[in-house]
């Protein structure tokens, strides 16, 4: 990278994050251009969409499910880890109505599904970037380790691929979960889902939540994709745009105090950030997962996101383990919470 740079690039996955909101409030544009620094979101642009993958962009700045940076990162991705989220967002496993499948223990003996492998032309991401498959595994596996079950209990069926839907962002997301349709025709007895899309899909397709593993009274039976959710950039933007990567971050904290007394514009900006209606996203986020946006590394988080990488590791959706400690830079979040500390003096 340069000395200069005209376009700080992030990405966030159809989810809530502080990055999203800071984006659609307009702070990140504010605080950037008086710099003559555009920012600009992967999602808009096809050309560069697959380094949400493979983070090889050095300008890129990441809010997105930890399968793809944890597997980028174990193909020797140049990413540091500076930020880690917990935002319940909708898990659940779905079942038809009457199925008597109300609780983890309910799943014994039953017929899951399981979605396929991602078929990817870059062959190195079809571990990381079958994300139903990987987030299906460990949601069911969750359930069943609340129950005292394994996965010897029940009894997985492969779901494959199906046409993703063109030109609807809100039907491609939910056809993420292939394994509904299987579901709705009886060939499995349940399905796990995540997101307010899929609690749409549920609605228009006759299916319900059975288990909603949001309400599991522990946080290790809830570890997934997006729980932790990792904040990730490039070593190039830490060692050579800092304080760039720090101003970032602190404008993101800012919108995740804004989002704290604002819940009902935070839901509104949500129906496009999630590609749902305004029942879905009221069902999936609660007021209390909406207030605490912001992102830290403490201790627990670090240690829940150790028991995702051993999970993908173990359950082949990593090529090869890594040390996550060497992974984690704590500078940028800890200048971006004295800075924000420091505009609050101000203007307190």
């Amino acid at each position: 990278m340069t000395d200069t740079i005209d376009t700080i690039w992030f990405t966030r996955c159809p989810v809530p994050t502080a990055t999203g909101l800071a984006y659609k409030l307009g702070w990140l544009d504010e605080e950037f251009a008086p710099d003559g620094i555009k920012v600009a979101t992967l999602q808009d642009n096809r050309d560069l969409g697959r380094h949400h993958y493979d983070h090889q962009l050095p300008s890129l700045i990441r809010e997105g499910g930890n399968l793809l940076a944890i597997a980028a990162r174990a193909q020797g991705a140049p990413s540091r880890l500076i930020g880690l989220t917990w935002i319940d967002e909708a898990q659940a496993i779905l079942v038809r109505p009457g199925s008597g499948i109300t609780r983890p223990e309910h799943l014994k003996g039953k017929r899951i599904a399981l979605p396929g492998w991602s078929e990817k032309p870059d062959a190195a991401h079809v571990r990381g970037s079958s994300i139903a498959r990987g987030m299906s595994q460990h949601g069911i596996k969750g359930a069943l380790a609340y129950a005292g079950l394994t996965f010897d209990d029940v009894t997985f069926v492969e779901v494959g691929q199906r046409p993703r839907e063109e030109g609807d962002p809100r039907a491609q997301l939910q056809s993420l979960w292939t394994g509904l349709p299987d579901l709705v025709d009886g060939r499995v007895d349940a399905a796990y889902v995540k997101g307010a899309s899929a609690i749409d899909a549920a609605q228009r397709l006759g299916v319900e939540v059975g288990i909603d593993l949001d309400a599991l009274p522990d946080r290790r039976w809830r570890v997934n994709n997006g729980t932790p959710r990792p904040i990730t950039v490039h070593q190039d933007l830490i060692d050579n745009h800092f304080d760039l990567v720090v101003r970032f971050l602190e404008r993101t904290l800012a919108a995740a105090e804004w989002a704290k007394t604002n819940q009902s514009k935070v839901r509104e900006v949500l129906q496009g950030e999630t590609r749902a209606g305004a029942e879905g996203v009221a069902r999936a986020y609660s007021d209390e997962t909406l207030a605490d946006l912001h992102p830290d590394l403490s201790d627990e988080r670090l240690a829940l996101f150790e028991q995702q990488k051993r999970f993908m590791f173990v359950h082949n959706l990593l090529d090869r383990d890594f040390d996550l400690a060497d992974w984690v830079d704590r500078r940028p979040l800890e200048a971006a919470y004295a800075r924000l500390g420091e505009r609050a003096a101000v203007t307190a």
